[in-house]
C-alpha cells in the first residue's frame, strides 16, 4: 500500500475538485492508488472526470508551421520545454523553437528531430544545450506531431500565442478536398479554434471507432456504478448507461461534438454544410491538439496547513 501523504491528498484534491476528507477516504479505500482513487470519487459522484493533463506543469512553447506541396500540405507542431515562462519570451528561444518546428515537417520521430541539423550546422539537441548555457535555464525538446494531405489543407492555430505561431496550445486540422483552398483554410482554422477550446471536453478521437476501448470501458464502469446508486433495476440501468455513453461520445469525439462556432451543428455537420461553399466534398482526416506541459507531473510543493491536518486526521 502506498503511503497516503499530505502531498498525495493535496494532488488528488487539485485534480478532482473533491473535498479534503473525501480525497483522503478515496485514497484509503484504494490502498493509495491515485488513479483508482479518482475513479472511486467519480463513482461516488464526488468528482468530475479528471485527466492527467489537469496535473500538468511545464513551461516553454508549442510552435506550429505548415508547408504547401503541389495540391497538398504538411503541417507540424512541436513542444520545447523550459523551467519558467520567462524563457518563452526570450527571442533566442523563440527563434530556435520556430526553426525546430520547420525541421519537424520532414522527420518521422522525435529522435530524428533531435538529431536534425539547424541553420548553424549543429543538431537540435546540441543547439538546445548551447541555449541552456546562454540563457541559464534547463530546456529540452519534448515531442512533435505532423499531419499531411495529398489534396487540401492542414490548418494551424495557436491559442494564447506569445508570438506568431508559438504559444501554449497548438492545433493542426487536416482537411482533404479538391475545393477552394482559401475557403478550406478558413474552415480548417475555425475547426482548429474549436479543438483548442476543448469544450465541453478536449476531443480524444476523430471518430467513435478510434476511441481507446479501455477508456470507453472505464467510463461505462463509472456510469454503471453511478446508475446503480439510483436503485433502479438492471434493465433500466443498462439503458441509462447507454445514454451516458452516447453523451460521452458527443463530448470527446471531434466529429460528434457540438461546433463551438455554430452550436446547432455538430462538427461533422458543419464540415458537410461547408462543401457547397468550398465547391467539393470535404473529409476531416485528422487533428492534433498539443497543450504545453500536458502530462508532465508537478514538482512537489509546500503543503497548506489544512492539507497536513486532514492527512493526520
Amino acid at each position: 500500500m502506498a503511503a497516503i501523504t499530505a502531498a498525495l491528498v493535496k494532488e488528488l484534491r487539485e485534480s478532482t475538485g473533491a473535498g479534503m476528507m473525501d480525497c483522503k477516504k478515496a485514497l484509503s479505500e484504494t490502498d493509495g492508488d491515485f488513479e483508482a482513487a479518482i475513479d472511486w470519487l467519480r463513482k461516488k459522484g464526488l468528482s468530475k472526470a479528471a485527466k492527467k493533463s489537469d496535473r500538468a506543469a511545464a513551461e516553454g512553447l508549442v510552435a506550429v508551421t505548415a508547408q504547401a506541396s503541389g495540391n497538398g500540405m504538411t503541417a507540424a507542431a512541436v513542444e520545447v520545454n523550459s523551467e519558467t515562462d520567462f524563457v518563452a519570451r526570450n527571442e533566442l528561444f523563440q527563434a530556435a523553437v520556430g526553426e525546430i518546428a520547420g525541421l519537424a515537417l520532414n522527420v518521422d520521430s522525435v529522435e530524428a528531430l533531435a538529431q536534425a541539423p539547424m541553420g548553424a550546422g549543429k543538431p537540435v539537441a546540441e543547439t538546445l544545450t548551447d541555449l541552456v548555457a546562454k540563457i541559464g535555464e534547463n530546456m529540452g525538446l519534448r515531442r512533435f506531431a505532423r499531419l499531411s494531405v495529398e489534396n487540401g489543407v492542414v490548418a494551424t492555430y495557436v491559442h494564447n500565442a506569445v508570438v506568431d505561431g508559438k504559444g501554449r496550445i497548438g492545433v493542426l486540422v487536416a482537411l482533404e478536398s479538391t475545393g477552394d483552398k482559401a475557403k478550406l483554410e478558413d474552415l480548417g482554422r475555425r475547426i482548429a479554434m474549436h479543438v483548442a477550446a476543448g469544450s465541453p471536453a478536449p476531443a480524444l478521437a476523430l471518430q467513435v471507432e478510434e476511441l481507446d476501448q479501455d477508456v470507453v470501458a472505464k467510463e461505462r464502469d463509472v456510469f454503471a456504478e453511478q446508475a446503480r446508486q439510483s436503485g433502479k433495476p438492471e434493465n433500466i440501468i443498462e439503458k441509462m448507461v447507454e445514454g451516458r455513453i452516447r453523451k460521452f461520445y458527443e463530448e470527446v469525439v471531434l466529429l460528434k461534438q457540438s461546433f463551438v462556432l455554430d452550436p446547432d451543428k455538430s462538427v461533422e455537420e458543419a464540415v458537410k454544410a461547408a462543401e457547397a461553399e468550398v465547391g467539393a466534398p470535404i473529409a476531416l482526416t485528422g487533428f492534433v491538439r498539443m497543450v504545453l506541459g500536458e502530462g508532465v507531473e508537478k514538482k512537489e510543493e509546500d503543503f497548506a496547513a489544512e492539507v497536513a491536518a486532514a492527512a493526520k486526521g
